[in-house]
């Protein structure tokens, strides 16, 4: 099964949740931090680039949107600031600084259009702006079939948006403790842009070893933020000096000598 499959398949089990937005956005915003090379999908429409990266220079950007679909669709578009709690949890608040350009989009079958992405406010040039853009389907009215009643089924993306001035970076520093059997591994990042962890992986000794445990996922940190991240072991860790080597999503590597109690 290839990834956007694996995408669509998902997003249908969770995304039909009427009174869940929050969640079922939140899941698509994981799927598509997981598969950045792949177009983000959404039950019968489709949202290219998945992560959208801007400078502060940029005054608009091209987003296509496709209706992969054999029936015609309408989509609107929300933009929302993108913050963090000092715990970790996201926090979403419409905002009027960035305009999705047509905000209603309306595609027949196998159609594409391609809309574009526009910041309103001046960029911040010593630290990196983060949005949220959600690309919600717009479902038809269905006529109810005898006493039945049909409920339409209304998709949605979370796609990331990051202006980023070049003099921002992340700082990331992490610690770990001990949860049960599990390890928590806490991040913090103190710099001024995101950190998405891809990989951490729990080492000792000779670094060609096999990893003691492994985390795979992509888990995002924005500046002033911190997440703590479970780790389970397939075996028990003994106490004792160990590394944290964190792949992140640009592929660079960050290692940290930590104390295990």
């Amino acid at each position: 099964m290839n990834a956007p499959t694996t995408v669509l398949s998902l997003l249908q089990r969770v995304s039909f949740l009427p009174c869940l937005p929050r969640a079922a956005l939140s899941f698509a915003m994981a799927l598509a931090a997981v598969l950045p090379a792949a177009p983000a999908l959404a039950g019968s429409f489709s949202v290219t680039p998945v992560r959208v990266y801007m400078s502060p220079r940029d005054r608009a950007v091209a987003i296509t949107i496709t209706n992969e679909g054999d029936s015609p669709v309408a989509l609107q578009a929300d933009i929302n600031v993108w913050s963090q709690k000092p715990d970790g949890t996201d926090e979403l608040v419409l905002t009027e600084d960035m305009v999705l350009s047509p905000p209603i989009i309306k595609l027949g079958p196998k159609a594409r259009q391609v809309v574009r992405l526009a910041l309103l406010k001046p960029a911040d040039a010593s630290r990196q702006l983060t949005y949220r853009l959600i690309v919600r389907e717009i479902p038809e009215a269905t006529a109810p079939k005898g006493n039945s009643i049909e409920v339409p089924v209304a998709l949605a993306l979370s796609m990331p948006v990051f202006i980023t001035p070049p003099i921002a970076k992340r700082e990331i520093n992490c610690q770990a403790n001990r949860e049960g059997v599990a390890l928590a591994i806490t991040c913090a990042n103190t710099g001024s842009a995101y950190a998405q962890i891809r990989e951490i992986l729990v080492l000792r000794g000779d670094a060609a070893a096999a990893p003691l445990a492994r985390f795979e996922g992509g888990a995002y940190i924005l500046p002033g933020a911190r997440k703590s991240i479970g780790i389970s072991a397939a075996q028990p860790i003994a106490a004792g000096e160990a590394t944290l080597k964190l792949t992140f999503d640009d592929g660079k590597d960050q290692s940290f000598v930590v104390r295990l109690p």
